[in-house]
């Protein structure tokens, strides 16, 4: 589902306002976050002790998100893994809306990957400030159902921005197959980020020959983000096509999740921003 909050309407809406404000500056900020549904982590015995938080709630994870909110404010694309769509354990709580709201997103998505009913809405979450021309959901192949990707389109034409939220399996025989997929729908598209929860090293990503010919990568500094409390892998990305060029890239602080969120700061082509343009 797509909202959109208060604004939309004509071109001069505060959407665009806004979409036009970022494209005056140049470059746009994204940040990448699996927030593991608001669950506190900082040791692996958490893993134990605290699993009971992924089925029942917990009165402290609101005030989490809060938290998150005040530091996902400062992004203009945000992608989202392992949040909670509305059911018991979130307190009925749909964590990508709630996010949106507390961070003054006026754009947000929910893919929701696998769906346990009133015990659990496990999704993908997208956070815009720009105005989307376009989003499609992605299921993503594997023996298990419930990997998903999100790719959201900005503007129109060949020089359009094109970002994918994903979240990829577990095991090396489905994230090769969910690459695969991705691959087919990255090929004929110019100017591509890739960012999520990839469960696999840089050098596990080259290695996939298909999907490093679909979007060759500028060589991206890889962060350790994983896990959160003495990060040694690194495991979310941020990946740009060779038509872009990071300005910055950075590991944020412990925000409670077993994973640290990765952000980039992206100066964006002038065709690319000319394609994003509002019309006025």
């Amino acid at each position: 589902m797509l909202e959109h909050g208060h604004t939309g309407g004509p071109s001069r809406s505060p959407a665009a306002q806004t979409t036009s404000a970022l494209i005056e500056r140049g470059y746009i900020r994204l940040l990448t976050f699996n927030l593991q549904v608001g669950i506190q982590t900082s040791a692996y015995h958490h893993y134990l002790t605290r699993s009971w938080q992924h089925v029942l709630p917990n009165p402290q994870r609101l005030k989490r998100l809060a938290m998150m909110g005040s530091v996902l404010e400062q992004f203009d694309v945000v992608g989202l893994q392992e949040v909670d769509g509305g059911s018991f354990r979130s307190s009925r709580v749909n964590q990508v809306e709630y996010l949106a709201a507390q961070a003054g997103f006026p754009h947000y998505f929910q893919q929701l990957n696998r769906n346990l009913g009133q015990f659990a809405q496990h999704s993908n979450g997208l956070l815009s400030r720009l105005v989307p021309s376009h989003i499609e959901e992605h299921r993503l192949p594997g023996m298990l159902p419930g990997r998903g990707a999100i790719h959201v389109r900005y503007g129109d034409g060949p020089d359009a921005l094109h970002i994918f939220v994903a979240h990829l399996a577990l095991s090396h025989r489905g994230r090769v197959r969910q690459l695969n997929y991705l691959s087919d729908v990255i090929e004929p598209l110019r100017h591509v980020v890739v960012m999520g929860d990839l469960n696999c090293t840089p050098e596990q990503l080259h290695a996939h020959e298909r999907f490093s010919t679909s979007l060759p990568l500028h060589p991206v500094k890889p962060l350790l983000s994983y896990p959160s409390w003495q990060p040694r892998r690194a495991l979310d990305h941020i990946l740009l096509s060779q038509t872009l060029e990071a300005a910055e890239v950075r590991v944020l602080d412990h925000l409670f999740s077993d994973h640290l969120p990765i952000a980039v700061d992206l100066p964006l082509p002038a065709a690319c921003l000319a394609a994003i343009r509002p019309s006025v």
